[in-house]
């Protein structure tokens, strides 16, 4: 697509004005508090729906931070743009996710290098058979670099992309047994986006809660969570 195509509907961001890597997470607020608190020289570039979108510098890099709200359906339609219509490269999604194994503990990492789904999405997209949706190998590799740089915990592997929330605990053990580590809500349609449309994409996830046990995490130790994931995604960005 070309800059013809922009703004669009839900971007009010003219082409260029968005980086080559955008890292995104569900929660308007948490993109504005990524960008007040990491970035240098943010500027505003989308607020259409509450969807913030912010470009500025990280370590002399271009980087953009945007939300992307909940579920596939609002994921798909924000990062389909990014790819298609404002020239972006690289998307790193960053959120929580709830355990289905007890060895995945809280407050750890869950790097995701696939994901599951009971999505009807791939098959939207007219691929003839179920698709495989995995991380990039490179943003991928880095990311564990920087977590073990940084003395973090976490797993390496699939996670489970689910479309209902209030009962994302009713097949767990099925997929726990055959090696899914924690279910969230956007991964696998970013990466099948990114693969159609040839980019790069990578989830970084922090555990919320266990979903065998029912513990969550207190919010103060939400907050540590999310700046690991954080300074993760920008490294590497």
């Amino acid at each position: 697509m070309s800059k013809k195509n922009t703004p669009t509907p839900h971007n009010a961001a003219k082409y260029g004005e968005i980086a080559k890597t955008v890292i995104m997470a569900g929660d308007p607020l948490r993109v504005k508090y990524i960008a007040e608190n990491f970035l240098e020289n943010p500027v505003l570039y989308n607020d259409i729906r509450g969807a913030y979108g912010y470009t500025g510098t990280y370590k002399g890099k271009k980087v953009s931070v945007q939300a992307h709200g909940m579920g596939i359906p609002s994921i798909g339609i924000y990062t389909w743009e990014l790819f298609n219509f404002y020239g972006v490269e690289r998307i790193i999604r960053i959120g929580t996710c709830g355990s289905y194994k007890p060895e995945v503990k809280l407050g750890s990492l869950v790097i995701a290098q696939g994901a599951c789904t009971d999505s009807n999405y791939g098959s939207e997209r007219d691929i003839p058979g179920n698709y495989s949706a995995i991380a990039d190998f490179s943003l991928l590799r880095k990311a564990v670099d920087q977590a073990e740089k940084a003395g973090l915990e976490y797993e390496v592997g699939n996670v489970m992309t689910s479309d209902i929330f209030y009962n994302q605990g009713k097949n767990q053990g099925v997929w726990a047994k055959i090696g899914v580590l924690a279910v969230e809500m956007e991964a696998y349609g970013l990466y099948l986006n990114a693969a159609v449309s040839g980019k790069k994409a990578l989830a970084i996830l922090s555990v919320s809660d266990n979903t065998i046990t029912g513990e969550q995490l207190p919010p103060e130790q939400r907050a540590t969570g999310l700046n690991n994931m954080i300074k993760i995604a920008l490294e590497i960005a």
